[in-house]
């Protein structure tokens, strides 16, 4: 598989705006966009801002950034981790201290708030090692590339999981990230963004996730209804099988997303989760909406999103697509502000800005 080619960050890059083709622009905000707090779900319950505020720390090894959460005052200490280089088994080890609960072979930002975790220079890849968050609140991580983390075969690292948030986790921004595997189940992976057991308000926007047999979760089970109130927005969805995310319970805020190549099926709204899947672009993909592999139904909003040689198969006894033609059957409001791109624009929007390495470019709406 391809991997991406990480462009130079700056510590402090202008503001400028772009044109994208099609006419779409785009802004380029500083390099630590952390600083401004977070768009969607992660805006509310006070808000998401990371380490903003806090001292400084470069890190180029794992085993530096576990140094540096455990060399602040308390756990609440904000920091703000710039990373650089390559993140992996052989340069990632436990640190002690009062403030901070790391372990080896994984970062786990565990039992701790206001942190930053934001790739600079010539970018941050954590490879074969996975970014755990548990019992935390107030997390940014921002323009990293985490590719390969393997549950099964060796190294393993996080379950599985590229980016898993599980135990009372709240207010995270996760960034123009880019989140790839190799392969799905039967090759050792599992998922590249799960949210588990009571873990609410976070955002994952201008990401690309791809290459992998599962996307994401919410809720690690049917009984597991906990976790809520996650946008996802101007995100890159290719080459996965399903769970685009599957949604278990809680409220969830889907647009301006860029889907291609969902093999088997991709926003699966069940156990009475509510959708509000808004101008998003779905592309040479299967079953891209509905209720899939239960009869515990889910519920969706839908507006403005455009099905671009898109398969629907025929309903079943655990199988309930939306399509061929998507009608709302619930009403979710949203309680923050937010533009939405056309979806017409979405492709080239999401094209160039989603993912590290992007210059953290975002759109302004104006398509």
């Amino acid at each position: 598989m391809s991997r991406p080619v990480m462009s130079r960050v700056g510590a402090a890059l202008a503001t400028m705006t772009l044109v994208a083709a099609g006419g779409a622009a785009l802004s380029a905000p500083e390099a630590s966009a952390a600083a401004g707090g977070a768009s969607g779900y992660a805006s509310q319950n006070g808000g998401t801002t990371g380490g903003a505020g806090g001292q400084t720390v470069r890190a180029t090894t794992g085993t530096e950034i576990n140094a540096a959460l455990c060399d602040r005052a308390g756990s609440s200490t904000p920091i703000v981790i710039e990373v650089e280089g390559t993140i992996n088994h052989g340069n990632t080890s436990q640190v002690s201290g009062k403030s901070c609960n790391t372990a080896d072979d994984v970062i786990e930002l565990k039992q701790i708030s206001n942190v930053t975790l934001v790739g600079v220079g010539s970018g941050a890849v954590f490879d074969q090692l996975g970014i755990h968050v548990r019992e935390a609140g107030n997390i940014v991580i921002q323009n990293v590339t985490v590719r390969d983390v393997k549950k099964s075969g060796s190294p393993v690292s996080n379950g599985g999981d590229a980016i898993g948030m599980e135990k009372n986790v709240h207010n995270v921004w996760v960034d123009h990230v880019t989140l790839e595997a190799s392969g799905g189940e039967d090759e050792g992976y599992d998922s590249l963004f799960d949210l588990k057991n009571n873990t609410r308000y976070v955002t994952l926007s201008y990401s690309v996730l791809r290459d992998s047999g599962r996307g994401g979760l919410v809720g690690h089970s049917d009984s597991d209804l906990t976790s809520t109130f996650i946008t996802y927005h101007h995100n890159l969805y290719e080459n996965l099988d399903s769970r685009a995310p599957l949604l278990r319970g809680g409220t969830a805020h889907i647009y301006d997303n860029y889907y291609v190549n969902l093999h088997k099926s991709g926003i699966n709204s069940r156990a009475g989760a509510h959708a509000k899947v808004d101008n998003n672009y779905f592309k040479d993909s299967k079953d891209v909406l509905g209720t899939f592999y239960t009869d515990e139904a889910g519920y969706w909003q839908v507006s403005g999103n455009i099905y671009d040689n898109v398969t629907w198969s025929a309903p079943g006894s655990e199988n309930h697509p939306a399509g061929p033609d998507p009608q709302s059957g619930t009403t979710v409001a949203i309680p923050y502000s937010y533009t939405l791109d056309a979806a017409r624009c979405v492709p080239a929007v999401v094209s160039r800005t989603a993912g590290a390495g992007t210059g953290l470019l975002t759109s302004n709406g104006g398509c």
